[in-house]
């Protein structure tokens, strides 16, 4: 069975969302702060996770869990997204609490 994901892995630590109908939530392991990633840009996520994928596309998410095999196989301290409001943020889990955590990298990647 061949889903279509909603984004695009680049390089090493880059996330490309690419579907507008879901929106991405970024888990890092347990103990950093989920990251919903939509077409307006980067939000925290507060909601509780969806119990599998069926749950998920019900609620029009997807979500990635950055240290499983398919994604990155590692939790990462650094990781770009490129949203699709054409700004890629930059997300750095060493500055969680601080305004540094997630900012935009570049205006326009497009």
């Amino acid at each position: 069975m061949s889903s279509e994901k909603a984004y695009i892995l680049s390089g090493r630590n880059t996330i490309i969302h690419k579907e507008k109908k879901f929106d991405l939530v970024l888990v890092n392991g347990d103990k950093h702060p989920k990251i919903k990633v939509t077409q307006n840009g980067l939000v925290p996520f507060k909601e509780e996770l969806p119990k599998n994928r069926r749950d998920a596309k019900e609620r029009y998410l997807e979500v990635m869990y950055i240290s499983s095999p398919d994604i990155f196989s590692e939790e990462r301290s650094l990781i770009f997204v490129q949203a699709l409001d054409g700004r890629e943020y930059k997300v750095d889990y060493s500055k969680v609490g601080t305004k540094l955590f997630v900012r935009i990298h570049q205006e326009s990647y497009l």
